[in-house]
């Protein structure tokens, strides 16, 4: 690997924000899906959650553009199992959702453990996820339309979370678990050997200062 492309990598990787993530429930559209994922991408966001019965599920339609090497997702059968992991980390519950509690999307403090929520097209968010939520959100509309796109939504909000992310100085130095951080770069610099140790159950190797694999004298 190029010298150029692994500090690229190596950088991308230091900017992700691991408590910063999406959760679309019910996939009906898997394009939606991929969509998000790919903005989610571009704010600095590795793994994305997903309620979804479709089986086989992932994120190689044409609308991820390639981002399955660099997005994570996570799948749940119920919309219960998902929050639970999710409070679990600490994150709180953004829905979007209009109705008589919602507030605007830029009145949430996405400096926060975030977790953004957005339903199918057709029905929405679920009864559970918007009693169970901690906000409702919604994005000001002046058409006769009262929603975007779950995608084009999505984004908005998103890039909010990422202007206030950076004037916290939130992508200025890495926080992501260090451990997680390496295993990240090897997989990401070296995929080949990572499927490889994966199908062996073997640890991965330790990479040196360039990118390429250590090796490590056997001593007789």
């Amino acid at each position: 690997m190029l010298p150029d492309r692994f500090n690229k990598l190596k950088k991308i990787l230091t900017q992700r924000q691991p408590d910063l993530t999406v959760l679309l429930e019910d996939v009906e559209k898997p394009h939606n899906l991929a969509a998000i994922a790919r903005t989610c991408d571009a704010v600095g966001i590795d793994e994305v959650h997903a309620v979804t019965s479709i089986k086989g599920l992932r994120l190689s339609q044409m609308a991820a553009g390639g981002i399955r090497r660099w997005v994570a997702l996570n799948k749940y059968k119920t919309t219960e199992a998902a929050f639970k992991n999710l409070k679990s980390q600490g994150m709180q519950l953004v829905v979007t959702h209009l109705s008589d509690n919602t507030i605007d999307y830029k009145e949430i403090d996405y400096t926060k453990p975030t977790a953004i929520i957005a339903g199918s097209e057709y029905v929405g968010v679920s009864d559970y996820a918007i009693e169970h939520a901690d906000h409702c959100i919604a994005i000001p509309m002046l058409g006769m339309v009262q929603s975007l796109n779950v995608s084009v939504a999505m984004s908005v909000i998103l890039y909010e979370a990422l202007e206030q992310r950076k004037k916290a100085g939130m992508y200025d130095v890495s926080r992501m678990d260090t451990d997680k951080y390496k295993k990240k770069l090897f997989e990401w610099t070296q995929p080949r050997v990572s499927n490889q140790c994966k199908e062996r159950k073997e640890n991965y190797p330790e990479l040196d200062d360039d990118g390429q694999i250590l090796i490590t004298e056997t001593k007789v």
